[in-house]
Parts: structure tokens; C-alpha cells; sequence
């Protein structure tokens, strides 16, 4: 019980640093809530999430990575890394759209139990791999969500029709500055991961990892040529934003649709 109510108070107060966010963005007149109230908020619904996951994944049986454990967990990663870097750069408005996610994910995670164990006795790489993922996963959902609103305000200076909303940014040339930034640390981070996840793949047939393996690879390759595009050729704006989102869903079709397969589809087939 105790965990369930947790879940809703975090959830409201990622939703209420949301609207704090939103609220920053699009009113001119009124009452406007200072930047550091809508981190302070969300920091708050960080520290809940953190007590929910350590009391719900973590057990004497091993680490569980279910599918709604795993999307909380990505959640929480993708969350203290966007405030933690809000309280030195301008990223903040990225949370418009990642708290309310992760408050869906939360109350999936209360209320869709699920179970996925990752044993104790499971080798160091494993365990490194998972969590060099995590980041990974975790930072290039962040430039994915970057590039949407670069999109956007791409758009809107295009047509010379800036609404409130795109003035608030910051400029274009610093938006893509965090963008790339943000793309280079994962792809370092997905490097790591895929390096780590072949040193314990031994059959990937057999541990049916072959699709999550291709797809993981292929979004490398993917980011990894925006990179070069970006230092050899100068691509910006469409050309970065596109090949940004489309190795995101590359990426995600790698870890979530996988375990979504492995976990649902095969296991009821069984």
C-alpha cells in the first residue's frame, strides 16, 4: 500500500514540476513560478522514485529488471540526469515532456507487477552492461527530446513566426551546441555498452539476443555517422534532428521492444 501511495505522490510532483515547466513557458502575465521551484518539485518526485525502485527492484532474489521495473528504472536515470544537468545548463524545458513520462511509468510500474530477475551471482560484465545501457539509453532519449524541440523552434524561425513558447528557448546555435553534446556522451556510453555486452555473449541465438544485438548496433552506426556528418560536413538543423530521432527509435525497438518480446510474446508462447 505504502508503495502504491508513494507512486502517486511522485507522480504529482513530476506532473506539478511539468506544469511549473509549461506554466515558465507559455504565460506572459500572472503569477510565474521561479526556475528553481519547478527543479526544487522535481527533485522531490526524484527522491520518491528513488525509494520506490530500491524497495521494489532489489531483493535477496536478485536485481528485478521486468519490463515496467526496467522502464521505471530507465525513467529515474533519464529524470536525474535532466535535473542534475538543469542546475548548470538549460535543459530544463526537456522536462515538459520527460516528468510526465516518467509518472506514467511510475504508476505502470505500481500497478503492472511484473518479474524479470537478474541474479546476484550474475557476472561483473553483466551487471556493467546494464548499466552503462541504462545510461546510454537514459542520455539519447534526452537528445531525442532535445531535437523535438529543436524541430520546433527550427520550424517556427523558418516561417519568422516565433511564438512565446519558441522565444523562451535558448538560442538555436545553443540548442544544437546541448544537442550534440548530449549525442556525443551517449554514443561514448553506448560504445561501452555494446563493448561490455560481448564480453559475456557467448551464443547470442540461444539467449535470443540476436535482434537487440543488430538493432543496438545499427543505432550505434546510426549515431555514430551523424557524428562524423556533424565533424566533417557541418550537418545541422533537419539533418541532425532526423538522424537523431531515427537512431532513437532504433534504439528503442533494441531495448524495449525486445524485452517486450522476450518477456510477453515468448513466455505466453511457452
Amino acid at each position: 500500500m505504502i508503495h502504491i501511495l508513494l507512486a502517486y505522490v511522485a507522480t504529482l510532483c513530476y506532473l506539478a514540476s511539468a506544469a511549473f515547466i509549461g506554466i515558465r513557458l507559455f504565460r506572459k502575465e500572472g503569477w510565474i513560478p521561479p526556475r528553481a521551484l519547478a527543479i526544487a518539485v522535481g527533485f522531490g518526485g526524484l527522491v520518491l522514485h528513488s525509494w520506490i525502485l530500491w524497495h521494489s527492484i532489489f531483493s535477496s532474489a536478485g536485481i528485478n529488471l521486468g519490463f515496467y521495473h526496467a522502464l521505471a528504472l530507465t525513467s529515474w536515470t533519464i529524470v536525474a540526469l535532466l535535473l542534475v544537468s538543469s542546475l548548470t545548463k538549460p535543459v530544463d524545458n526537456l522536462g515538459l515532456i520527460l516528468l510526465p513520462a516518467a509518472a506514467l511509468s511510475l504508476l505502470l510500474e505500481a500497478h503492472m507487477a511484473d518479474v524479470g530477475f537478474m541474479r546476484e551471482s550474475a557476472s561483473m560484465a553483466l551487471k556493467v552492461h546494464v548499466l552503462l545501457s541504462m545510461l546510454a539509453y537514459s542520455l539519447l532519449t534526452l537528445a531525442a527530446v532535445q531535437a523535438i524541440l529543436l524541430a520546433v523552434q527550427d520550424h517556427h524561425l523558418r516561417n519568422r513566426h516565433p511564438t512565446g513558447f519558441v522565444r523562451t528557448l535558448p538560442p538555436l546555435q545553443t540548442m544544437e551546441s546541448l544537442l550534440f553534446e548530449m549525442i556525443s556522451a551517449g554514443f561514448v556510453l553506448l560504445t561501452l555498452a555494446l563493448l561490455s555486452g560481448f564480453a559475456f555473449l557467448e551464443n547470442m541465438f540461444a539467449q535470443h539476443l540476436v535482434h537487440k544485438t543488430v538493432l543496438s548496433v545499427l543505432a550505434w552506426l546510426v549515431f555514430g555517422g551523424l557524428l562524423i556528418g556533424r565533424f566533417r560536413k557541418g550537418w545541422r538543423g533537419r539533418t541532425a534532428i532526423v538522424w537523431t530521432l531515427g537512431g532513437f527509435a532504433i534504439l528503442i525497438l533494441a531495448y524495449f521492444g525486445s524485452k517486450a518480446v522476450l518477456q510477453f510474446a515468448l513466455q505466453n508462447a511457452g
